[in-house]
């Protein structure tokens, strides 16, 4: 059903989306979050061939802290184990705790030698994971890819679609602010993406904000 909330939302999402064409990488590195679509995703790119080592990193972060036993890398890593991939070619990375530790993290235990990477995130996470492994791991060739999950399917029972919005908002104030942190690359944030986000926050998605 179509409303103002739901409009504004769709808006961030589209503009939160890559669309990088695949091509092999000398690693598949999966940013470990609440979502197992993503780690089913880099399993089947590895079972595709595009990459000889792959790579979970996180420890837990906003939204997993209490949804998880183990570390997001060790839930993914025995996702991709079930869905076929060697545990020998799989690596752990159970620091990171965002999106810039995962992206160096990953960076220190890879090593100087490696070429391309390609990075298996969120959706909704995609545009911020370019903006940081430019800045953070710049001389590496990055693709940046998510699970093939439409905007009406991204929410679950488990995270529901206002978390969602709470998300990309978020993020959005993180893609404005980083950049003179030293975080990320900075980017143009079309006209469109500021009013409905300012519309959001107005509406109350918030708590992510900190």
């Amino acid at each position: 059903m179509s409303n103002p909330i739901d409009n504004a939302a769709r808006t961030l999402w589209d503009y939160h989306l890559v669309h990088d064409a695949l091509r092999p990488a000398d690693a598949i590195i999966g940013l470990g979050s609440y979502d197992l679509r993503v780690a089913k995703r880099a399993a089947a790119l590895y079972r595709a061939g595009l990459a000889p080592i792959l790579l979970f990193t996180g420890k837990s972060g906003n939204w997993t802290r209490d949804l998880y036993e183990k570390s997001e890398a060790e839930v993914f890593a025995d996702v991709a184990a079930a869905e076929g991939v060697p545990r020998a070619a799989i690596r752990i990375e159970p620091n990171a705790t965002n999106i810039g530790e995962n992206i160096r993290f990953s960076h220190d235990l890879l090593g100087d030698d490696l070429r391309s990477v390609i990075i298996v995130t969120k959706p909704q996470t995609q545009r911020r994971a370019f903006a940081t492994i430019a800045r953070q791991w710049p001389d590496v060739e990055a693709v940046i890819t998510a699970p093939p999950t439409s905007f009406e399917d991204q929410p679950t029972s488990a995270y529901p679609f206002k978390k969602l919005v709470h998300e990309m908002v978020g993020d959005i104030k993180r893609m404005l602010e980083y950049p003179a942190r030293g975080f990320q690359i900075a980017q143009a944030v079309p006209v469109e993406v500021m009013a409905a986000y300012d519309f959001l926050v107005e509406h109350g998605f918030d708590e992510h904000l900190g």
